[in-house]
C-alpha cells in the first residue's frame, strides 16, 4: 500500500509525542488508530486532542466541521482489547513508546507480524540504533526511524533515518509523505543522536564545563549565549525546560554509541541533579529555582567576556557539525536545516562557520586543544582540510568535498 494521503497510519504509544504525531496525521486527511498499554493515556490524549482542535477553532486557524473531522478521524485502541491487531489495515505505523530497546524490539516483532506486508514500520526514537529495532522485524527492509521534535504539532523539524537495510524507495515513500504533512525532512544516517542530538551535544556540554571551571555561573553563560550569541535560549535554562534526567540521558547515549568520544563526556554536575532529583521545570529545582518568590541570580553582563563564552561554545558546534559532514552523517545542507529547525538556531552551524572563517575557528580550537591536551578539543580533519585547501563559503566547501548527496 503507498504511503499517500487517505492510508491508515497507525501510532504507537499514546503519550505526549504519540499523540502529537496522531495530530499531525489525521489534520492532514489520514485515518488514525491511536494504541496504548494505558486505558488512562488513551482518554487523556483524546482529551488533549479535542483541546487542541478546541483552541485552533477560537485562534480562528479551523472551522469548527473540520475541528470536529480531524478529531473523529483518530480511533483509540488498548493493547489489552486487541489493539495491536487495530493496525492490520495502516500503511504505516510510527512508533513512540518509551526508549527502551527491548520493549522497542518486542513489539516490532509483534506488529510486524499482524500488518501487511507492505507496512512500513518507524520509530520514533531519538537515539536508539535503528539497525536494531528493524532486526526484530519480520521485514526488516521496511523498517527506518522517523523522529519527529516535541511538540510535534508545532516543531517543524523530522528527521528520516534509514539503516543500512532500509530499502531506498521505503525512505523516499516516508520522507515524501511527511514533506506532505507541511514538516521539513532531514535525511541522516543511523549513527548515535542522529544530527540534531548529535551536533547540539556542546551547547549543554561546553557550558557546563565553562561553569564546572568557574570560569562563569549559570546566569552569565545564558545570558551570553542569548543577548550575544542570538539563541533563543541559554543552555542552563534549555536543560531546565527539557528536563535534566532526558538531558543528561541522551548525553550518555551519544557518548556511549560513539565508544566514549571525549567531546561527548557527560556531566558530573549534571549527573549530580539528576540523582538529587533537581530535574528543571518539571520538579520545580534545577539549575534554577523555579518555586513561588524565587529570585533569579543577576548575571554579569561583560560584554568581552560573555563573547568569550559564546566564541568556546560555539567553536565546538561548529567543529561537530564539520565532523558530522566528515562522518556523512548528514548533507552540509540538511545539516544546517536541523539545527536550525530542531533546536532554533540563530543560523545554521556551518553558514556560521563559514561567516566567522573555518580559519579563525581552526584556531580557537587550537589554542584549546594546547591548553587543555584533551582530545575533546581535537580539531576535525574535515576541518583541517577546509582551512588548508582554501575554500571558505559553505557551497564551494560543498562542492569540494562531500557533493550535493545525502549519507550513503
Amino acid at each position: 500500500m503507498p504511503l499517500v494521503e487517505g492510508t491508515t497510519v497507525g501510532v504507537l504509544g499514546a503519550g505526549a509525542m504519540g499523540a502529537g504525531i496522531a495530530q499531525v496525521a489525521a489534520t492532514n486527511g489520514h485515518p488514525v488508530v491511536l494504541v496504548d498499554e494505558s486505558r488512562g493515556a488513551l482518554e487523556r490524549a483524546r482529551t488533549g486532542l479535542e483541546r487542541a482542535m478546541q483552541r485552533e477553532v477560537e485562534r480562528g486557524r479551523l472551522d469548527g466541521s473540520r475541528a470536529s473531522a480531524i478529531a473523529a478521524r483518530v480511533r483509540y485502541r488498548a493493547v489489552a482489547e486487541d489493539g495491536l491487531q487495530a493496525f492490520e489495515p495502516c500503511a504505516l505505523v510510527i512508533e513512540a513508546v518509551v526508549e527502551n530497546m527491548d520493549v522497542k524490539c518486542a513489539l516490532f516483532a509483534r506488529v510486524g507480524a499482524i500488518v501487511g506486508t507492505d507496512c512500513v514500520l518507524a520509530t520514533n526514537t531519538s537515539s536508539l540504533p535503528i539497525a536494531r529495532v528493524a532486526a526484530a522485524s519480520p521485514r526488516p527492509e521496511r523498517v527506518l526511524g522517523v523522529h519527529f521534535f516535541n511538540p510535534a504539532p508545532v516543531m517543524p523539524l523530522v528527521e528520516i533515518v534509514p539503516w543500512v537495510g532500509t530499502d531506498p524507495a521505503v525512505t523516499a515513500g516516508a520522507r515524501a509523505l511527511v514533506d506532505g504533512w507541511k514538516k521539513t525532512t532531514v535525511v541522516a544516517a543511523d549513527t548515535p543522536g542522529f544530527i540534531v542530538n548529535r551536533v547540539a551535544r556542546p551547547f549543554y556540554g561546553e557550558a557546563l564545563r565553562l561553569y564546572e571551571e568557574g570560569i562563569a555561573d549559570v546566569a552569565t553563560i545564558d545570558w551570553a549565549a542569548r543577548e550575544l550569541g542570538g539563541f533563543r535560549m541559554g543552555p542552563f535554562e534549555l536543560m531546565d525546560l527539557i528536563g535534566q534526567d532526558v538531558n543528561f540521558a541522551v548525553t550518555t547515549s551519544v557518548y556511549e554509541g560513539l565508544f566514549h568520544d571525549p567531546r561527548f563526556t557527560p556531566s558530573v554536575t549534571q549527573q549530580r541533579l539528576v540523582d538529587a532529583g533537581r530535574l528543571g521545570r518539571k520538579t520545580g529545582r534545577g539549575f534554577y529555582d523555579y518555586s513561588d518568590g524565587a529570585v533569579r541570580p543577576e548575571p554579569r553582563t561583560d560584554r568581552q567576556s560573555g563573547l568569550g563564552l559564546v566564541h568556546r561554545i560555539l567553536v565546538m558546534l561548529i567543529n561537530g557539525a564539520v565532523e558530522a559532514v566528515h562522518w556523512r552523517v548528514a548533507s552540509p545542507a540538511d545539516i544546517d536545516l536541523a539545527v536550525t529547525k530542531g533546536v532554533n538556531y540563530p543560523r545554521g552551524l556551518l553558514a556560521w562557520g563559514a561567516e566567522l572563517g573555518f580559519d579563525w575557528v581552526l584556531g580557537q580550537l587550537s589554542a584549546l586543544h594546547d591548553a587543555y591536551g584533551e582530545d575533546r578539543y581535537r580539531p576535525s580533519v574535515l576541518l583541517r582540510r577546509i582551512v588548508r585547501e582554501g575554500p571558505t563559503s559553505l557551497g564551494d566547501w560543498q562542492r569540494a568535498n562531500v557533493g550535493e548527496g545525502t549519507p550513503g
